[in-house]
């Protein structure tokens, strides 16, 4: 299968599966609010910060493994890709043993200073919720490394269809939960099933494409364990910058403004950034193309890809900021049954970073695609932290509207700094990435026109 016809296949894929991502950010807030409260829903949203950030974690060593892989295994040294998955696997079990007792204890910790004593969610029900949800997480953290197997195969629509079935059986245990009228538990256990059955049929099916494991034995070794863990480390900075950021910031509105704020701020940001799932689709449909042609050495086609990718999204934020401008408060207003109330000024903020983090966040893509996590990893450490101070100064003064200023700050600042240095590593410009950005993108559209008109 050509080029062309794998970026199309991906994007299709990523069509679907941005389309259950946003379903899974959206669609069960309205019920979540109607079964339990925005308060008692606020509540729960900070529990599961403990959770999330486990969530976060599997982007380090298993991420790490999936690029080694792939890259090795494009340049044609399949032995050495069967060992790198033989070692990823090993250090990933390590890793889930490990973040389990460490997670046990952080529990215990607040459990000892009665941190659960003093949230509107029953104690015993919540302790045994968020556990649930812990080893849920830690069992995705596999998932990196497996879908380098559909990567190297070149069959990532695959991977990307399998994914997304995965997230539509989320979404469905949960509501199937809340309508029912069920707690937090239930919810927990929801997502674990679901997890456990994916995870053994997504390696069986992995292994089973790519062949190599038929012919190649993976070893363990000691040498690739060192550089997976350095190159982990880096990746590991990524969750935990974007732990600080999200989880931070969400923090500092419960402690600055309470519960009920929290909903409100959470529901705003989710929603400001929900048409963001569908720009994030043309990163997910040519990272996996894009890397490939990496590990090949065929950087020409790799920097024109990278050109279209960037100048595409940027000109669908456009777009998805002028949509969201006209018609957001109106779903905002639908979306919470009008039990939430939120000024235009706070509005305006939100999804002005929109543009800001749709363009960065797909041009960060490439220091992943080359396997150098450690530069990306620590400006969004400092970045994060920075936004965090931001938000919890102007949360004080200015309230929520503080608050989103201070969020939004993050996107102003890496979008500063990403792009230029992406474009850097591809061995372009920011000149030459929008002028001959644009004119690939007119040649693509003119093409496409003209293909439909021929057909028609």
């Amino acid at each position: 299968m050509s080029l062309k016809k794998r970026i199309f296949s991906n994007g299709l894929a990523s069509i679907l599966q941005k389309g259950i991502r946003v379903l899974e950010q959206l669609f069960l807030v309205p019920f979540f609010i109607t079964a339990w409260g925005a308060a008692y829903y606020g509540e729960w949203l900070t529990l599961t910060i403990i959770p999330t950030v486990i969530a976060f974690s599997d982007l380090g060593f298993g991420t790490a493994s999936a690029n080694s892989f792939v890259l090795t295994y494009a340049a044609g040294q399949k032995q050495k890709a069967a060992d790198i998955s033989k070692t990823g696997m090993r250090i990933i079990t390590i890793m889930v043993i490990c973040a389990m007792a460490l997670s046990t204890l952080v529990i215990a910790v607040l459990n000892y200073f009665e941190v659960f004593d003093k949230t509107l969610i029953d104690k015993h029900d919540a302790i045994i919720a968020v556990i649930i949800l812990i080893f849920a997480r830690l069992l995705n953290f596999y998932t990196q490394l497996i879908e380098s197997y559909y990567r190297s195969a070149q069959k990532a629509a695959l991977s990307i269809n399998l994914l997304t079935i995965k997230a539509g059986l989320n979404l469905l245990g949960g509501l199937i939960v809340l309508l029912a009228g069920y707690g937090v538990i239930e919810f927990a256990i929801s997502q674990l099933i679901v997890i456990l059955f994916f995870n053994i049929y997504y390696l069986k099916k992995g292994k089973k494409i790519l062949n190599v494991f038929s012919t190649y034995t993976g070893n363990y070794d000691v040498k690739l364990k060192k550089e997976i863990v350095n190159k982990g480390l880096s990746y590991l900075m990524s969750p935990i910058w974007q732990m600080i950021y999200f989880q931070g910031t969400t923090f500092v509105v419960r402690i600055v403004l309470g519960p009920e704020a929290v909903a409100i701020f959470n529901t705003v940001r989710t929603l400001s950034r929900s048409l963001n799932q569908i720009f994030f689709m043309i990163k997910g449909t040519i990272y996996p193309e894009l890397q490939f042609e990496v590990g090949q050495g065929n950087w020409k086609t790799a920097r024109k890809v990278f050109r279209v990718a960037l100048v595409g999204v940027f000109l669908m934020s456009f777009i998805g900021f002028l949509f969201l401008l006209i018609f957001g408060r109106w779903f905002y207003n639908v979306w919470t049954q009008n039990q939430l109330e939120i000024s235009n000024t706070m509005w305006y903020i939100f999804i002005s970073g929109m543009l800001f983090n749709a363009v960065w966040w797909t041009a960060e893509m490439v220091f992943g695609i080359v396997n150098e996590p450690k530069k990306i990893a620590l400006n969004g450490i400092i970045t994060s932290i920075v936004s965090v101070a931001l938000t919890y100064i102007l949360a004080n003064q200015f309230n929520l509207i503080g608050a989103a200023i201070g969020a939004v700050s993050l996107d102003v600042i890496l979008f500063i700094w990403v792009l230029p240095n992406s474009c850097k590593i591809m061995g372009t410009n920011l000149t030459d990435l929008l002028k001959y950005g644009f004119k690939d993108i007119y040649k693509i559209t003119t093409g496409f026109y003209t293909k439909i008109k021929t057909a028609i």
